[in-house]
């Protein structure tokens, strides 16, 4: 499988948001003029209590959800103001990791990971599954990546929980995109398959260099992981730097006290 292209630039920028505003409902925001600079390296994991938008925001950047205002801008694209085949096309370079693995339970795994080719092939062809082989021997890579070539041809509801969501990242990987998000991809998981999957999404995006945005609940995991955390509280950003900076201070301000701080 063909990597996406890594920028030489350290300093390279993979997103940037500008006063990214949601409502759900008129005069209750979500996200209150949200700023960021994502970089084109690393994981990015964005933390903060619950109800305080970090899934909103993430689905706000490949338009799950639609923004209320703002400008999210992904290689020269605005991704808020996009419509149509604009936004299909643009949708097939970033990948989705999400927190219910989202598979399709009754075909087998490699259809499943083959499935992140969609995109990129005729209806028909898609309708009856074929896929050129350059496809399908790349589907058996990422396969051996995340441990579960023996696998292949297996269906989805056989596998636990674990082995779904390296279904799902596979399948995310399989679009080759020039960035993957991941939403809440360990929540449903036990504290040890938390860190395969979390040494897994590192692995990945060094090895294929493709910036990752997660967001997540467990702190320390964040803390272990992200090379740059974002803390966001009652729907705004009160932390953005690198992991190695996040002070209980910050943790504090974030989840609003410190009793839960070891």
């Amino acid at each position: 499988m063909a990597e996406a292209p890594q920028s030489a630039d350290p300093g390279a920028v993979a997103l940037e948001i500008r006063g990214l505003h949601k409502e759900y409902r008129r005069g209750v925001p979500v996200l209150r003029d949200i700023n960021l600079t994502i970089a084109a390296r690393g994981i990015t994991a964005v933390i903060g209590p619950s109800g305080t938008g970090k899934s909103t925001l993430i689905r706000c950047i490949n338009r799950l959800v639609e923004p209320t205002s703002g400008q999210i801008l992904f290689h020269g694209l605005d991704l808020a103001g996009l419509r149509g085949k604009a936004l299909r096309q643009a949708r097939r370079r970033i990948g989705m990791v999400f927190q219910e693995y989202n598979l399709v339970e009754r075909l087998t795994v490699m259809e499943n990971v083959l499935s992140g080719r969609l995109g990129y092939i005729s209806p028909f062809k898609a309708w009856l599954r074929k896929y050129p082989q350059d496809d399908i021997d790349a589907a058996f890579d990422l396969l051996d990546t995340v441990g579960l070539t023996q696998f292949a041809n297996q269906r989805a509801d056989a596998l636990s929980g674990g082995q779904r969501q390296r279904v799902g990242i596979a399948r995310a990987v399989m679009q080759k995109p020039e960035l993957m998000l991941a939403d809440e991809p360990t929540s449903s998981l036990d504290p040890k398959t938390s860190v395969e999957i979390m040494e897994l999404m590192v692995s990945i995006a060094d090895s294929r260099h493709i910036p990752v945005i997660l967001n997540i609940h467990n702190v320390p995991l964040a803390r272990r992981f992200a090379t740059y955390i974002v803390g966001m509280a009652d729907g705004a950003v009160v932390y953005d730097g690198p992991a190695g900076g996040l002070s209980d201070g910050k943790l504090e301000q974030i989840y609003g006290g410190k009793d839960w701080l070891e």
